[in-house]
C-alpha cells in the first residue's frame, strides 16, 4: 500500500479547526480506496510558536519538512503579530525553499454556491490561475535607506528572471493545451517598463511553441473588470506573484467567497514537497466559535489527491462540496446556514461513503 507522508501545520486561528477536518476527509478517502494510506505528523509552528520562541518555525524546520511528500497548512496570521514577520517566517520560505513555484488556484463556481454577479450562469466562471510563486513582487529584494530621518527611502524591486518566468509560463501552456483551452497572460507593460515588458516577450516567445493554445493578453486594470463583467473570457490564467494573489481574492469574491478558495503550492518536478492549503486567512474574529468552513480546505485536499495521482477522489470531493451546496442544508454562517465547522466536514464524508457504494 503506498503511504503518503504528510508534515501538518495547521498555524493559527481557525487553522487547526479546519486542518482536523481536511485531515479526517483524507484518510476517509484513503480508507474508502484502500489502496493508498496518509501518514500525519503535526508542527506547532506559527504564530503562537513565534510568541514563544521568536521564530515562526522550528531552526531546522526547512530540513526536516524536506523529509515529508506535501505540507498541509491551515492558515498563518494573529493579531500583534506583524503580518510581513509571519508572511515571511513561513509561508513564504518554504515555497522558497522548496522551489514551490507554480501557485495553482481554481476560480470555479460550483453548482449551489452564491455568486455575487448578476446574469452569470456556471459555465461562465472556470478559470484556472496559475501564478508564479517564488519570486516577482515578492522576491524580497529591496533597500531601507536613511530609516527614521527626513530623507527615509524605502526601494521595494520586483525580481523576474528568464528561468522564472519561462518555466511559469511553459506550465500554464502545457495546462491549456493539455485541457484544450485558451490562455491569457496578465501583466502591467504600459506601466513597469523592464519586468512587464520581459514578461510579455516571453509569453509570446514560449506561445511560438505551442500554436494550437489560443491566447490573449490583458494589462491587469482590465483583467480586474473582464472577471466582474465577462468572466467567461478566462479559462487558464498566467500571471505573477503579486498580479496572481490579487486576483484570484477577487475570483474567490465572484465564485462563492473565501470559504471555498483552494490553493496549492507545487514543485512539479517533486525534487521538494509541494504544499496545499485553504487561503481564507486565519480569521482571528471567529475562533473557537466552530464557524469556520472547511470547504475551502477539502477542495485543497482534493488538489492534494490529484497531485498524488488520485483523481477520481480529487473528483469526488468537488462533487462532495457541490452537493452540499445545493441542498443548502449543512452550511456554515458564511454561506447562509448554521452548521458548524465539523457537521459541515460530517455531511462530506456521509456523500463520500454514497460515492463508494
Amino acid at each position: 500500500m503506498n503511504t503518503h507522508k504528510i508534515a501538518v501545520i495547521a498555524g493559527d486561528g481557525i487553522g487547526p479547526e479546519v486542518i482536523a477536518e481536511g485531515i479526517r476527509v483524507l484518510d476517509e478517502a484513503a480508507r474508502l480506496d484502500g489502496g493508498f494510506r496518509f501518514e500525519f505528523t503535526h508542527f506547532p509552528w506559527g504564530c503562537e510558536y513565534y510568541r514563544e520562541t521568536g521564530r515562526m518555525m522550528a531552526e531546522n524546520g526547512i530540513e526536516t519538512l524536506s523529509a515529508f511528500d506535501a505540507i498541509f497548512l491551515g492558515a498563518v496570521g494573529a493579531p500583534g503579530v506583524p503580518d510581513h514577520i509571519s508572511l515571511w517566517d513561513l509561508l513564504l520560505v518554504i515555497r522558497k525553499s522548496f522551489d514551490q513555484y507554480i501557485n495553482l488556484r481554481p476560480v470555479k463556481l460550483l453548482r449551489g454556491a452564491p455568486c455575487p454577479l448578476k446574469g452569470v450562469e456556471i459555465r461562465d466562471v472556470d478559470m484556472t490561475f496559475v501564478r508564479e510563486n517564488t519570486e516577482g513582487e515578492y522576491a524580497g529584494s529591496g533597500s531601507w535607506l536613511f530609516k527614521g530621518k527626513e530623507n527615509e527611502v524605502v526601494i521595494q524591486d520586483g525580481v523576474f528572471s528568464r528561468k522564472g518566468c519561462e518555466r511559469v509560463i511553459r506550465y500554464a501552456y502545457e495546462l491549456a493545451k493539455a485541457q484544450g483551452k485558451t490562455l491569457t497572460s496578465i501583466s502591467k507593460a504600459n506601466a513597469l517598463n523592464y519586468s512587464m515588458v520581459f514578461w510579455d516577450q516571453i509569453f509570446e516567445e514560449v506561445g511560438r511553441e505551442y500554436p494550437e493554445v489560443k491566447t490573449y493578453s490583458y494589462l491587469v486594470d482590465a483583467a480586474s473588470m473582464f472577471m466582474i463583467k465577462d468572466p467567461a473570457r478566462f479559462e487558464i490564467v498566467v500571471t505573477s506573484n503579486l498580479f496572481g494573489d490579487i486576483l484570484t481574492d477577487l475570483g474567490a469574491a465572484i465564485a462563492g467567497g473565501m470559504g471555498l478558495a483552494a490553493g496549492a503550492n507545487l514543485n512539479p518536478e517533486r525534487k521538494f514537497p509541494s504544499m496545499f492549503e485553504p487561503i481564507h486567512g486565519s480569521a482571528p474574529d471567529i475562533v473557537g466559535m466552530k464557524k469556520s468552513n472547511p470547504l475551502a480546505t477539502v477542495w485543497s485536499a482534493s488538489q492534494m489527491l490529484d497531485f498524488f495521482g488520485h483523481e477520481d477522489w480529487g473528483k469526488i470531493l468537488i462533487e462532495c462540496i457541490e452537493e452540499v451546496l445545493v441542498e443548502k442544508k449543512v452550511l456554515t454562517p458564511d454561506l447562509g446556514g448554521n452548521a458548524n465547522t465539523t457537521e459541515v466536514a460530517d455531511e462530506i464524508i456521509r456523500k463520500m461513503r454514497e460515492y463508494k457504494r
